[in-house]
Formats: C-alpha cells, sequence, structure tokens
C-alpha cells in the first residue's frame, strides 16, 4: 500500500468541509426532531421503501443535470448542469482515482488534491485515462463558470430578460464559486508543466505556463489559495444562496415520501425557502414584471425577503397568485402556499361576511355558480339552460347570491372566516343528498375541491358539460366561428384541467392554438388575490393577455371563469363569451 499523503495546504479545505458537514447535520436533524409524529412516520416508512430510490433519480435529473431548467432554458440548464454535474464528476472519479492508487481507501482530502500528491506516477491501472475524465470534467465546469459569467452581465443573451439581484453576502459566496475551479485547473496545470505530464487540459495550460511563469515559485502558493477558497465557500453556503444546493436534495426526499406543506407546521416551507436556487426563471414569468415593470415582488425576491428576516408585507399582498412562477419553479416550491400563510401573518382582523342560509333541495346535480358568476349573468343564463337540457335533476344552491365559497376570504388571508362560511356551504350540499357539484367558477371549483370534506364528484362546468356531449344527453351543432380559448389560473395551472374546455369547444367551434396557452397561459389581471394593485394596472395586464390571445384573430375569446370574461371583455379588443355561452347557443 501507498503511503498516506499529507501537507498542511489540506487543512483549510478539511476543516471548512467539516464544519460544513456538521452544520448541515445539525440542522437536518432539527427539521427532523420538529416535524409532527405523522411527518416522522412517514419518513420512517419512506426512507427504506422504492420511494427512497425515487428520490434518488430525481436528485439525479434535478439537482445534478437539471432536466427541468432545460426544458424552460437550455443555456440557463446547461450552465447548471454544467456546474453540479461536472462538480460531481470531479468528486466522484477523484475518489475511484484515489482510491484505485491507494489500493482501496483514501483520506478525505486525497481526491482533491491527487495531483499534487501524485504528480508524475502513471504506473498505477488507468492513470491516463483517469487523468483525461479529470481533465473532461474540469473543462465541463469551467464552460458552466463562463455562461454564469455572460449571464450575470448580459442575462439576454442566455434568453433571461433580468436575473436576480445579489446580497454583499450572496457576492462573497458567488466569487468564491466561480473561483474554486479556475484555482484548481491553474494549481494542476502548474504541477503537470513542472514534472511534464497532464492531460488535454492541465497538460497544454501546464505546458504554456512552464514557458512564461516560475512554477517552482508560484505552484505551492496555488494549492493553497485552492484550498483557502474552498474553505471560504463552505464556510459561507449555510448562510447563502447556495444553501439550496444539499436542502434541495432533502426537499426532494421530503416530498417523495409524502410529507406536505401544513398551516401549523412551517418547518417544511423553512427546507423550500432554502431550497430556492434562485435561478430567476420566476422573474421573467411573472406578469407584474413583464407587464408592469414590478422589479420586487417576484417569488424569488419574496422568499430571499423571509431568509434574511427583511419585512416582506408588500411582496406577501402583491402577487396575481396566478401560479405561473410556481408552474415554471424547477424544485417545485409551494409559492402560493407560503404566501398565503403569510399573508395570515399580516392580516390584522377577520371580516364578517354575510350569509344567507338556503334549505337545500333533494336533488342528483347540486349547480353552485359563485360569485362571480352573478356579475355576469350569461355565462349563469347558459349554465341553467344547459341543466334543464340534460335532465338531471338539479338544485342551484345559490341562484339568489347571498353565499360564497370562501376562497377570497382566504386569499386575504382570512382562514377563520372562511372556514365558517365553508362548514355551512358544506352542510347545504350534504343536506341536498346531491353526487356531484357542479361551479362555474373556478376559484369555487378549487375550493370545494380541496378545502372541503365533501365526499361527492366536484366537476367544474366544463368537465360537466363535456360529459354531457360524450354521452348524448345534450345534443350540440359545430359553428362557423373561430375561437382561441384562455386558461383560467385556478382552472388550468391551479386543477390541470386543460383537455375538457378544448374538446367542448371543438364541438361547438373551430379552435385555434395560440403561443401562451395550457400551463404557459397568461392571468387575465382581475385576480381577487391581489389585495394591492391598481384597477389601471389590471387593465394593462389584461390588455397585453388579450394582445396574445387575439394574435390570430379569432372571432371569439373563449374562456371557462367569469372573473376572466368580465375582465378580458373590458379590454373591448375583441368578443369574450363562457365556453357554457357558446354551447347554450349551440345546443339543438
Amino acid at each position: 500500500m501507498n503511503p498516506t499523503p499529507f501537507d498542511i495546504f489540506v487543512l483549510p479545505f478539511t476543516l471548512g468541509m467539516s464544519i460544513l458537514l456538521a452544520y448541515l447535520a445539525l440542522k437536518y436533524t432539527r427539521w427532523i426532531w420538529y416535524f409532527d409524529r405523522d411527518d416522522q412516520k412517514l419518513i420512517l416508512r419512506g426512507l427504506f421503501s422504492i420511494k427512497t430510490l425515487k428520490a434518488i433519480k430525481e436528485i439525479f435529473l434535478e439537482s445534478l443535470l437539471h432536466h427541468k431548467i432545460f426544458l424552460v432554458n437550455k443555456r440557463l440548464g446547461y450552465m447548471h448542469m454544467s456546474l453540479a454535474f461536472g462538480w460531481f464528476l470531479l468528486i466522484v472519479i477523484g475518489d475511484i482515482e484515489a482510491r484505485v492508487y491507494m489500493h482501496g481507501s483514501a483520506p478525505f482530502y486525497m481526491p482533491i488534491f491527487f495531483q499534487f500528491f501524485v504528480p508524475d506516477d502513471e504506473s498505477f491501472p488507468f492513470a491516463r485515462g483517469f487523468i483525461q475524465l479529470m481533465d473532461a470534467a474540469l473543462l465541463l465546469v469551467l464552460s458552466g463558470i463562463a455562461v454564469a459569467l455572460v449571464k450575470r452581465f448580459y442575462s439576454r443573451i442566455v434568453g433571461m430578460k433580468r436575473t436576480t439581484k445579489l446580497t454583499p453576502r450572496d457576492k462573497v459566496v458567488l466569487y468564491s464559486l466561480w473561483l474554486i475551479f479556475p484555482l484548481r485547473l491553474f494549481a494542476e496545470s502548474a504541477t503537470c508543466g513542472m514534472y511534464g505530464t497532464g492531460g488535454f487540459l492541465t497538460g497544454t495550460v501546464g505546458s504554456a505556463m512552464a514557458a512564461l511563469l516560475p512554477l517552482e515559485t508560484i505552484t505551492y502558493p496555488l494549492w493553497w489559495a485552492y484550498s483557502i477558497d474552498l474553505c471560504v465557500f463552505f464556510l459561507c453556503l449555510p448562510f447563502s444562496r447556495y444553501m439550496h444546493i444539499p436542502t434541495e436534495m432533502l426537499l426532494i426526499f421530503f416530498r417523495n415520501w409524502g410529507i406536505k406543506l401544513k398551516p401549523d407546521n412551517p418547518i417544511l416551507e423553512e427546507v423550500m425557502i432554502l431550497s430556492c436556487p434562485r435561478c430567476g426563471i420566476c422573474i421573467d414569468r411573472c406578469q407584474l414584471n413583464t407587464n408592469l415593470g414590478n422589479h420586487d415582488t417576484q417569488a424569488v425576491y419574496f422568499l430571499q425577503r423571509i431568509r434574511n428576516g427583511e419585512i416582506h408585507t408588500a411582496q406577501a399582498k402583491n402577487c396575481l397568485m396566478c401560479g405561473r412562477c410556481e408552474s415554471a419553479c424547477p424544485v417545485g416550491i409551494d409559492l402560493n402556499a407560503i404566501r398565503l400563510r403569510h399573508r395570515q401573518n399580516f392580516t390584522p382582523k377577520e371580516i364578517a361576511l354575510p350569509y344567507e342560509n338556503k334549505e337545500a333541495e333533494k336533488v342528483d346535480i347540486v349547480y353552485f355558480t359563485g360569485c362571480m358568476g352573478h356579475l355576469v349573468p350569461k355565462t349563469k343564463n347558459a349554465m341553467v339552460k344547459i341543466l334543464q337540457a340534460s335532465g338531471d335533476r338539479y338544485w342551484f344552491m345559490d341562484a339568489d347570491g347571498g353565499i360564497c365559497c370562501g376562497r377570497p376570504m382566504k386569499l386575504a388571508g382570512q382562514t377563520d372566516a372562511a372556514q365558517k362560511l365553508m362548514q355551512k356551504n358544506q352542510q347545504s350540499v350534504i343536506d341536498s343528498g346531491a353526487h356531484t357539484l357542479v361551479t362555474s367558477c373556478p376559484i369555487c371549483y378549487k375550493v370545494f375541491k380541496e378545502d372541503y370534506n365533501l365526499n361527492i364528484n366536484i366537476l367544474h362546468h366544463t368537465e360537466y358539460i363535456d360529459r354531457l356531449i360524450k354521452n348524448g344527453k345534450i345534443k350540440v351543432d359545430k359553428k362557423d366561428i373561430s375561437v382561441t380559448y384562455h386558461d383560467p389560473c385556478e382552472l388550468g395551472r391551479g386543477s390541470g384541467i386543460y383537455e375538457q374546455p378544448r374538446s367542448v369547444l371543438q364541438n361547438v367551434s373551430t379552435l385555434k392554438p395560440i403561443a401562451d396557452e395550457c400551463k404557459h397561459s397568461l392571468c387575465c389581471g382581475g385576480s381577487l388575490a391581489n389585495i394591492t394593485l391598481q384597477s389601471a394596472d389590471k387593465q394593462r395586464i389584461a390588455e397585453k393577455t388579450m394582445q396574445t390571445l387575439t394574435a390570430n384573430s379569432p372571432d371569439i375569446v373563449a374562456t371557462a371563469c367569469p372573473l376572466c370574461k368580465k375582465t378580458l371583455d373590458r379590454t373591448h379588443i375583441a368578443p369574450v363569451a363562457d365556453v357554457a355561452e357558446l354551447v347554450a347557443d349551440a345546443m339543438v
């Protein structure tokens, strides 16, 4: 066995890595300790199950290869992949190389500084192969750093209009990260230049350095600089944005084991906040940024303020809650849920909302149009016509108004008042004996589906109409009109209903595709969730959205949300109709 090599310059790296690992172990143990008993059981059951293997696969795809970022932006994806996967390869290949050389075990630091300790010994198995593989991995990382430099100063070259703003602390960690690999390149190359060794990268750079520089003088200080820079990065990592590197992997395990964000248990929220890589994808997805030039309320800045202990009242409230950022987030952070939790923190008192008790009718179908449905009577009247034609026994639960589903209050942070409304609504539906609840408002649909305890079918009216047509319970004629469809935020991204509205429209019109649809759909701007936005700003968002919806000159813009219809109709750019209206007009 080869003797164990050592040099004092490895101590900064060893110290920094040891402190980081100890900190992470304590931090993660604390999180698990403070999970409630049910979540701890989920961890124990999931740890030795197929779920752990699925989590490891996801970590490889997302934390190393950054698959989701690639789908959104290939250049940005390459930058993240080359840094993460390249560094991973350096560690793995370096560890194998060190173990082969040492005939089994190797000290902690050996893979990191192998070239220093073994500068000219190529007698061990696959020695030349290891040198070339390590050079290739190092080149991969360096190419990622080059893209990162371009992104920082010329973000549009990598397909981003804006990049995240850095705090002074983040800058220290970022620059130390960027320096790690150039310092490794120069230290290894200088050593190779002295001994006439190295691969295609370190050998070439080493030869150039030997011709220009006094390698005997600078090589050892370069190794010291490399070790010290690693130490600085490791010590600062837990207190910077780069805490996401280890924490994102833990979040993936938690998520695969079934742990979910809970109102009374903020631990997972902390994990999510620290998992944010601040990639900036959410910035260009936010219409408050692209339409209004608002550059400080996006998810990345909201989470940054929470993490830094800064005031974030405005950021919590000034959000459309449309889900565009959440659907694009490569880490899968529950951004809307976190905003809701922090809105509750800033809500001074509960609101008393009038409630009109309704005596339930014994029926098969309960129809709930919702508050906004009463503001667009054409949709409500179309649904009544369709329900009557269907032959189903139905009860129009809120025919006279006076009932709210409770979600607008919940979005404003008034959870107690919302819960009281929900309990009354729930009892009315149960008393009706209905097997199906149909809603016209996606907001109502989402809250009935997720926040009520109803053991019945809950359908949006587009799902219900689609069933009626397919089952032959209503007959329609296809009209000679062209239509583009606007996916409402709560119905599409919020509930995953994309197919049924389109299926219905194809039966009554010619449906035209548009640029931003399905999960990429634009918000209408009329969101009840934004409690600070002025009406003029909402109008500007609506106009921008309508420009996209009418780019291919449809006869009608169709939507499936009364709030979206009302908001988009105010632009007067093109006629706007609910899917139900088009069906009612096409019925025979």
